[in-house]
């Protein structure tokens, strides 16, 4: 396991804070970014596919993570593991917009992505 997965570098909070997103949206948009970082890590890991992790093997990760240990409960940990299995959606909807797999997404995509979908909210 890779110890201590920043959430978001600098230069990504930037990228975040520079799109044409609303704070909820960008907050999703930082979610999913951290998620496909810590799937890209269990999947190195594991040696397979993002695609291919299992749901205990995503739980069991972050349960050993030691930047997540810190001072926090179980039921953070349980709310931290819903949030990056629920992150797994829109990166595969990402992903497969873009014709490659979830560990081939960059965050520029990611950030492209929640844009185009916030667009399209509002011209729904």
């Amino acid at each position: 396991m890779e110890p201590s997965i920043e959430f978001l570098t600098v230069e990504e909070c930037h990228q975040v804070d520079a799109a044409l997103l609303a704070s909820r949206e960008k907050f999703t948009a930082r979610v999913a970014i951290y998620a496909l970082r810590s799937l890209k890590a269990i999947a190195q890991e594991q040696q397979c596919p993002v695609a291919e992790l299992s749901p205990q093997a995503i739980v069991d990760w972050i349960g050993s993570d030691p930047s997540l240990q810190a001072n926090q409960d179980g039921s953070f940990r349980n709310f931290f593991v819903q949030i990056v299995l629920g992150a797994l959606k829109p990166l595969r909807e990402i992903a497969a917009s873009l014709n490659v797999a979830i560990e081939q997404v960059s965050v520029a995509q990611v950030i492209a992505w929640y844009e185009v979908q916030a667009k399209n909210n509002l011209d729904g």
